[in-house]
């Protein structure tokens, strides 16, 4: 991805008097098509499954998993193609949202050592900014910026080739 580098609080510089939407970390380090985590691994943490296990794979992730990039692969065949929207499919940016809240889960309880359930609980500050179509790749960006011993808040966003796709913060609960 040819992005421009962002310091880790997302901060970068104005072009036009408007902040553009920059990443929020700086990836050009990281091997985009590489998985250090398989779909098969992300299971044994997470427990969604069929149609709504949505992440193909962690590509890279912080020491302390607090930060990490995932991807989906975003197939001709899946079940909302059909109908969102007819002749023209595009990838629901609800969904989207659910495949990085995925990923954030993911990151908060590989840290427990135990698999545990864990649901997000609100979304801030969402912004759809590009299309995502059957044939994309979208990557996930996460980046905890709080956690508690059963709560976290991330900031998440997705990218697809150069242009940022969304992005918005999430906050979950284990219930455990």
């Amino acid at each position: 991805m040819q992005a421009t580098p962002t310091e880790p609080n997302g901060a970068g510089s104005s072009q036009g008097g408007t902040a553009a939407p920059k990443l929020l970390f700086d990836v050009s380090g990281i091997d985009l098509n590489g998985i250090v985590v398989t779909k098969e691994a992300v299971e044994k943490w997470i427990p969604h499954r069929g149609h709504m296990s949505l992440l193909d794979g962690v590509v890279w992730h912080s020491e302390d998993h607090a930060r990490g990039v995932a991807v989906k692969h975003v197939r001709h065949d899946e079940f909302w193609v059909a109908g969102h929207f007819p002749g023209r499919p595009m990838f629901p940016g609800v969904l989207m949202i659910e495949t990085a809240a995925q990923f954030a889960c993911y990151l908060f309880i590989v840290r427990k050592a135990v698999p545990t359930l864990a649901m997000f609980l609100r979304i801030e500050s969402a912004a759809f900014r590009a299309q995502v179509v059957p044939g994309d790749t979208l990557y996930l960006l996460c980046n905890e910026i709080k956690r508690q011993k059963r709560r976290f808040i991330s900031d998440i966003q997705g990218f697809v080739g150069d242009k940022i796709t969304f992005d918005a913060q999430i906050s979950g609960m284990t219930l455990e």
